[in-house]
């Protein structure tokens, strides 16, 4: 049973940074899983902000390229966003994932575990 608990959310200012960590406890690394990051602002779709691949590859939005990086710590069994440059548009419910990689579509119809297995997410605010 694969459980995703997800940290370090917070209140910034515009330009600011946060750091993102998500613990996978009951996970092994797959060659075909993904760990990965979506948010969801009120009244917009669940979008995938980022995710790496075990074999390091990652993807980004268009939107956060060049301000996140993520990252993983295997023997932690931990993934992280580093967000730099925030803008208020950043401001959403970040969720953490994992999941076969084919599954991680850049939208989803819902954050609510639409596929794999999901964190309960962590509040980020950019004012």
């Amino acid at each position: 049973h694969v459980q995703l608990v997800e940290s370090g959310g917070g209140s910034v200012q515009a330009g600011g940074s946060l750091r993102l960590s998500c613990v996978a406890t009951g996970y092994h690394d797959s060659q075909n899983y993904c760990l990965g990051w979506y948010r969801q602002a009120p009244g917009n779709e669940c979008e995938l902000v980022s995710r790496i691949s075990s074999d390091e590859s990652t993807y980004y939005a268009d939107s956060v390229k060049g301000r996140f990086t993520i990252s993983r710590d295997v023997s932690k069994n931990t993934v992280y966003l580093q967000m730099n440059m925030l803008k208020p548009e950043d401001t959403a419910v970040y969720y953490c994932a994992t999941a076969p990689r084919g599954l991680f579509t850049a939208v989803v119809a819902t954050c609510s575990q639409p596929f794999g297995w999901w964190g309960r997410g962590t509040q980020v605010t950019v004012s």
